[in-house]
């Protein structure tokens, strides 16, 4: 009984002066936070790791609307346009001024199939220290599933029809900057 006391303890001691390292450690300042200087892989693939399963975990229960509605896409190709080319592309773009300098690097969503409900959480509720903002803020739920039911068909889009499609493709005039936002098709948690 002794034994798996001392045990015990000399593993609470040990976390605990661990956690003052890390504390001191970030205290310090000589972490590099610089968008310009990766982090080692170990970090990067730790962050990784957190930032699937944490999206995997929220966005698993969202119910998923008709994104073959072609008004639905349509709506989504003017918010891309206008609010995601920067950092996402499009088809035909191969960097912009602000991706580059973006770290970790967004990810070409014009070459990247998405899961639609891994879309609509992350468009909805940002990524937090990524550049990737939370348009829930903004926009309401169907404003966002139109941007997912048009990231459904990006993927397989040329320069011209993109170019097509966005042309036709409504204004983005949906932000709500009232602060109040229309309902939610999430479920709670």
């Amino acid at each position: 009984m002794k034994n798996r006391i001392d045990y015990r303890t000399s593993l609470g001691a040990g976390i605990v002066v661990l956690a003052a390292l890390a504390f001191a450690y970030a205290w310090s300042g000589f972490y590099n936070i610089g968008a310009d200087a990766p982090h080692s892989p170990l970090t990067y693939r730790f962050l990784t790791i957190v930032r699937e399963q944490s999206v995997r975990r929220h966005a698993k229960d969202i119910t998923i609307p008709n994104l073959e509605d072609p008004s639905l896409v349509l709506k989504g190709a003017g918010q891309y346009a206008a609010m995601c080319t920067g950092c996402h592309l499009a088809p035909g773009m191969q960097d912009s001024e602000l991706r580059a300098g973006l770290y970790p690097k967004p990810p070409n969503l014009s070459h990247e199939p998405v899961d639609p409900r891994a879309a609509f959480w992350i468009i909805k509720h940002g990524i937090k220290m990524s550049a990737m903002p939370a348009w829930g803020a903004t926009h309401d739920d169907m404003t966002i599933w139109s941007m997912v039911a048009f990231l459904q068909k990006l993927p397989a889009m040329t320069p011209v029809q993109y170019k097509d499609i966005v042309a036709k493709a409504p204004p983005d005039d949906d932000m709500d900057m009232s602060g109040m936002r229309a309902g939610t098709t999430e479920k709670s948690h």
